[in-house]
């Protein structure tokens, strides 16, 4: 199996250093900076400056890890050519072409993934578990955090310079941090209203939304606060699901779940061990499953798609200051 990753920033190195541990297959890379490229030579991959030269190398499947107002010309281009495609979330900064996508992956019979890795987090995979085996009982209310200081995300770069701190590029911590989105999402179903303030608040040098605070209305009736920003220097990431009969608290800095039970009055806590790298090998394992043994993906275009759009309508709703209904 041939894999071309486009764009060999972090994600891309990241996809890159698990291919070849992995032992999957030949590994072309992409990138038009030649800083980056050039990076890469220490994994023994071919590389390429120019895209469509790579995808024309005979690739079974692209890896898009592009800034986001990029992702859809690439995907479709290498779904053009008959390569499958995994595509780094979100998978698009707005809806245009995206539906194209999927009819013509469709039409051509080829994979579509979105890459929404917290859902391979063993923590979350306890807590969907949870979920399912009725633990806590209907889910009323939940609250969804992730912040960290933007400079801290790589340290080796001008912040100013990453696609997060860009509009054009797709940026913000709304598109950004949609991940919360994604796991909100399937944890709890579809949405049905979305209200949203959201902002630059910092002094950070930014041209996008530094902070969100967004109020989710699903289907069932469950109503869910996501806050999402980029300023905070501690870095935190956690839920809270409040159900009929107890309560369910992920903490990934904590590394555990703890679950409260009427039943027995008292709290259950589970350790998580794991390392920051291992969802990320899970993802791409079951993507090349997918490939291979002709697994269901988790999360495919049509997933991605519904993120972007309650993503799109939090934007919509910080905007207008009202209410969105999908």
């Amino acid at each position: 199996m041939r894999f071309l990753v486009v764009g060999c920033g972090s994600m891309g190195e990241r996809h890159i250093r698990n291919l070849k541990s992995l032992k999957a297959g030949e590994i072309v890379a992409c990138d038009t900076n030649k800083n980056r490229l050039c990076a890469m030579k220490k994994y023994n991959v071919k590389l390429y400056d120019d895209f469509e030269q790579a995808l024309a190398q005979n690739v079974d499947a692209v890896i898009v890890c592009t800034p986001p107002n990029s992702h859809i010309p690439i995907a479709l281009e290498s779904i053009n050519q008959g390569a499958n495609v995994f595509i780094e979330k979100p998978i698009s900064n707005t809806m245009t072409d995206v539906d194209k996508l999927i009819k013509n992956a469709a039409k051509k019979k080829l994979l579509t993934y979105v890459g929404y890795n917290l859902r391979f987090h063993s923590g979350l995979n306890i807590v969907k578990k949870m979920i399912d085996d009725n633990k806590i009982g209907r889910i009323l209310s939940a609250h969804i955090e992730v912040g960290q200081y933007l400079p801290d995300w790589h340290p080796w770069q001008d912040y100013r310079e990453g696609y997060t701190a860009q509009k054009k590029l797709g940026g913000g911590i709304i598109l950004d941090a949609s991940h919360e989105i994604d796991y909100a999402c399937w944890l709890m179903g579809e949405v049905k209203e979305v209200f949203c303030f959201a902002n630059k608040i910092s002094n950070l040098k930014v041209e996008t939304e530094d902070i969100a605070e967004i109020l989710l209305k699903f289907k069932s009736n469950v109503v869910a606060l996501v806050h999402l920003d980029f300023i905070q220097r501690a870095y935190s990431r956690s839920c809270k699901l409040i159900g009929e009969e107890g309560t369910i608290i992920w903490d990934f800095m904590d590394k555990s779940v703890k679950v409260y039970s009427t039943e027995n009055k008292k709290w259950e806590v589970y350790g998580i061990k794991e390392e920051p790298n291992d969802m990320y090998l899970k993802e791409i394992k079951h993507f090349i499953r997918c490939l291979s043994e002709k697994e269901e993906p988790l999360v495919d275009a049509k997933v991605g798609k519904n993120v972007l759009n309650v993503a799109l309508a939090a934007k919509q709703s910080a905007e207008t200051h009202k209410v969105v209904r999908l």
